[in-house]
Protein backbone atom coordinates (compact mmCIF):
# COMPACT_ATOMS: atom_id res chain seq x y z
CA UNK A 1 0.00 0.00 0.00
CA UNK A 2 1.40 3.70 -1.05
CA UNK A 3 1.60 5.68 2.29
CA UNK A 4 3.48 9.30 3.23
CA UNK A 5 6.41 8.33 5.98
CA UNK A 6 7.77 11.68 6.91
CA UNK A 7 6.61 13.66 4.12
CA UNK A 8 7.73 11.16 1.55
CA UNK A 9 5.71 8.88 -0.76
CA UNK A 10 6.56 4.94 0.28
CA UNK A 11 5.40 1.70 -0.94
CA UNK A 12 5.33 -0.46 2.25
CA UNK A 13 4.22 -4.05 2.87
CA UNK A 14 3.33 -3.41 6.40
CA UNK A 15 -0.29 -3.93 8.12
CA UNK A 16 0.03 -2.12 11.54
CA UNK A 17 2.16 0.59 12.93
CA UNK A 18 4.44 -1.87 14.79
CA UNK A 19 5.16 -4.25 11.05
CA UNK A 20 6.35 -0.52 9.45
CA UNK A 21 8.41 0.20 12.67
CA UNK A 22 10.15 -2.89 12.03
CA UNK A 23 10.26 -2.76 8.06
CA UNK A 24 11.98 0.01 8.28
CA UNK A 25 14.47 -1.15 10.74
CA UNK A 26 13.87 0.77 13.98
CA UNK A 27 13.66 -0.58 17.41
CA UNK A 28 9.91 0.35 18.62
CA UNK A 29 10.94 1.28 21.96
CA UNK A 30 12.81 4.23 19.98
CA UNK A 31 10.52 5.87 18.17
CA UNK A 32 7.66 8.10 18.17
CA UNK A 33 4.55 7.30 15.76
CA UNK A 34 2.13 10.40 14.62
CA UNK A 35 -0.68 8.99 12.65
CA UNK A 36 -3.17 11.23 10.63
CA UNK A 37 -1.67 13.80 12.75
CA UNK A 38 -2.70 12.25 16.21
CA UNK A 39 0.03 10.17 18.52
CA UNK A 40 -0.29 6.85 18.81
CA UNK A 41 0.58 5.36 21.85
CA UNK A 42 3.21 2.41 22.13
CA UNK A 43 1.14 0.01 23.35
CA UNK A 44 -0.71 -0.02 20.79
CA UNK A 45 0.85 -0.03 17.48
CA UNK A 46 0.47 -3.71 17.43
CA UNK A 47 -2.96 -3.25 16.72
CA UNK A 48 -3.55 -0.17 14.90
CA UNK A 49 -3.83 -0.70 11.34
CA UNK A 50 -2.46 1.00 8.19
CA UNK A 51 -4.15 2.49 5.49
CA UNK A 52 -4.02 3.28 1.97
CA UNK A 53 -2.64 6.89 2.00
CA UNK A 54 -2.14 7.48 6.08
CA UNK A 55 0.52 10.19 7.03
CA UNK A 56 2.80 9.16 9.05
CA UNK A 57 5.75 10.59 11.01
CA UNK A 58 8.21 9.09 12.96
CA UNK A 59 11.01 10.52 15.25
CA UNK A 60 13.64 8.82 16.65
CA UNK A 61 15.32 9.10 19.89
CA UNK A 62 18.88 9.22 19.82
CA UNK A 63 21.26 9.34 23.12
CA UNK A 64 24.49 10.85 23.49
CA UNK A 65 26.23 13.85 24.73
Amino acid sequence: MRIQVNGDQREVYAATILDLVQELALDPRKVAVERNLEIVPRSLYAVTALAEGDRIELVQFVGGG
